[in-house]
């Protein structure tokens, strides 16, 4: 279990290195194209199952579970510190090069606006196929899986604001 965490924080840290790259090219399409009136005004917030843009990704959140208590199997797993949302979301290249998606870059936020980091240790056992994540997404090639975010046992999630890198300047996905 140890040597799976330190493998994460580990390719986290490599792609906080490299993924910045090539990511300012669609910085003011964060919204998409659709529903955009002007350019003053700020992009439009999605919903579970909208598509959402943000530089080189389109994002569609499929699903949200709370309350969930552990993750993995019997044998190896992560409990909760209160309790994890899974995020179930399909990530889409538009760009025209390759881009790393990055769990860790994507935040969670309560009604009071408290903000939330993805936790990238419980995503690996989460996520039952480990190299959708953290791997080069070619042009025109989707992936899904989950995003987890571990948060306390009395919060309730309203939105989650996505990212193409660390970088990016994101997208709102409205949760409820």
């Amino acid at each position: 279990m140890r040597k799976t965490t330190t493998l994460a924080l580990i390719a986290t840290g490599l792609v906080a290195l490299g993924c910045g790259s090539g990511t300012t090219d669609n910085a003011g399409s964060s919204g998409g194209g659709e529903g955009a009136k002007g350019d003053d005004k700020p992009a439009k917030t999605a919903k579970v199952g909208q598509p959402a843009r943000d530089g080189k990704f389109e994002f569609t959140v499929k699903s949200s579970k709370c309350g969930v208590a552990k993750v993995g199997s019997d044998l190896l797993g992560e409990k909760a510190q209160g309790q994890f949302c899974l995020v179930t979301l399909n990530v889409k290249n538009i760009g025209k090069e390759a881009q790393m998606f990055d769990g860790s870059s994507q935040k969670a936020y309560a009604a009071d606006g408290t903000e939330y980091s993805a936790d990238s240790g419980a995503a690996i056992y989460a996520n039952k196929n480990a190299e959708t994540f953290l791997n080069d997404i070619n042009p025109g090639n989707q992936v899904n899986g989950v995003v987890v975010f571990d948060i306390p046992k009395n919060v309730k999630l309203t939105k989650l604001e996505l990212h193409d890198s660390m970088f990016s300047g994101g997208v709102t996905v409205a949760l409820s």
